[in-house]
């Protein structure tokens, strides 16, 4: 069925699991924000706050090609019950233990619990188009969570700087609780449990990554990854080392959010009006661009400047790659690749943040930033005949 009841507006049940998936997206943002300042304010080195960000992709790795065939098993609406209160636990553990040890458990456990959320939601949110629509759809899905890019980090900013870091981790862990209610309560009518379809055969990831257009999707959004991802490390320890305050650094990083809103609110025209290797080409050089000058700006609102314009460029890209992965995986295998997906991009999560503090301090930004520029100018050049019809 469709998931849209007019032009471009989503139905009920899609823009029922947007807002759950909301609550849920403003505490990983938020947290994240909250978890590195945390550290910093504790003495930690970039290196460091580098480790505890890559802790927010680790289990994700391992475990989401697992939840996505779980998703495919029994349907998705206990993976995202127990990914929510996995959540609310997380972010409720620095306030009860306060100290670096539980913002490394702190982080560990929100990433994984939010994976185990994001994962089925996904795979929901294409089954509920069909195909023409589907683009659209996940731009919905892409637009809530950058409305809780934007409140979540801006949010907890202003919440450490006026009550401190204890009651912040506080108002993040209540917000995961109303998915908890709602999910328990079977208040929002998901997709059936996909048990009555016939079962697919399942060859394990690395069948689906020998598939070319599957693999050819997978590297591309891994670029995608490798912009966002160096992102969220960058403006914490940029923006500490110049003397930003938390609520400055919040709304650097809401600048971004502002603008994957603003693209993902025009994908349902773009996406049937631009071809999706084109939507994916000038994202991508557009991502290499910004990363090219980011190492000579040096004040907060040129970093916010920078930010929106990579938010531009790489809010654009996920909506088109997730609907090009629903059309081309195997009948019974969506949750599997959207699982596939998941833990590729979650390794360039643990392994960007690793190399960013470990290369940062010993070399300096600037080769960092070219050499991450490049990687996604070229990327944009492998997009070119990427989307429907393509040769694989």
């Amino acid at each position: 069925m469709s998931a849209r009841t007019g032009a471009h507006f989503p139905s009920r049940t899609l823009a029922a699991l947007i807002a759950l998936g909301i609550c849920n997206h403003v505490t990983l943002s938020g947290a994240r924000v909250a978890v590195s300042l945390d550290a910093l304010a504790r003495g930690a080195s970039p290196l460091t706050v580098g480790v505890l960000v890559s802790l927010f992709a680790l289990l994700p790795v391992f475990l989401a090609v697992s939840v996505g065939r779980l998703a495919d098993r029994i349907g998705v609406r206990r993976p995202m019950l127990w990914g929510s209160a996995g959540t609310a636990a997380g972010a409720a553990l620095p306030f009860a233990l306060p100290g670096l040890p539980a913002l490394y458990v702190a982080a560990a456990l929100i990433g994984a619990a939010f994976m185990l959320f994001q994962v089925p939601a996904q795979r929901a949110t294409g089954d509920l188009a069909d195909a023409p629509d589907r683009a659209a759809s996940f731009s919905h899905l892409a637009l809530g969570y950058s409305i809780s890019g934007i409140t979540g980090p801006l949010a907890d900013g202003h919440a450490i700087d006026h009550l401190g870091f204890g009651p912040a981790f506080v108002l993040l862990a209540v917000l995961p609780l109303l998915p908890v209610a709602v999910l328990s309560a079977r208040r929002v009518a998901l997709p059936r449990s996909p048990s009555a379809l016939a079962p697919a055969t399942s060859g394990g990831m690395m069948e689906l990554i020998r598939i070319p257009v599957l693999r050819r999707l997978f590297l591309i959004n891994a670029a995608f990854a490798l912009g966002w991802d160096l992102h969220t490390i960058f403006v914490p320890i940029y923006g500490a080392s110049i003397g930003l305050s938390a609520a400055a650094i919040g709304a650097i990083l809401s600048a971004f959010a502002a603008a994957t809103f603003l693209v993902r609110l025009a994908m349902p025209w773009i996406s049937h009006h631009v071809a999706e290797a084109r939507v994916l080409m000038i994202a991508l050089a557009v991502a290499g661009f910004v990363y090219l000058a980011f190492p000579f700006v040096g004040s907060a609102w040129a970093l916010a400047a920078l930010s929106f314009v990579l938010g531009l460029g790489l809010g654009s890209g996920q909506p088109v790659v997730l609907s090009l992965l629903h059309e081309h995986a195997p009948p019974g295998r969506i949750g599997e690749v959207v699982g596939v997906r998941m833990s590729l991009i979650q390794s360039m999560a643990v392994a960007v943040p690793l190399l960013f503090g470990a290369l940062g301090t010993s070399l300096g930004l600037v080769p960092v930033f070219w050499a991450v520029g490049a990687c996604l100018g070229a990327s944009g050049w492998y997009a070119r005949r990427t989307g429907r019809g393509a040769p694989e």
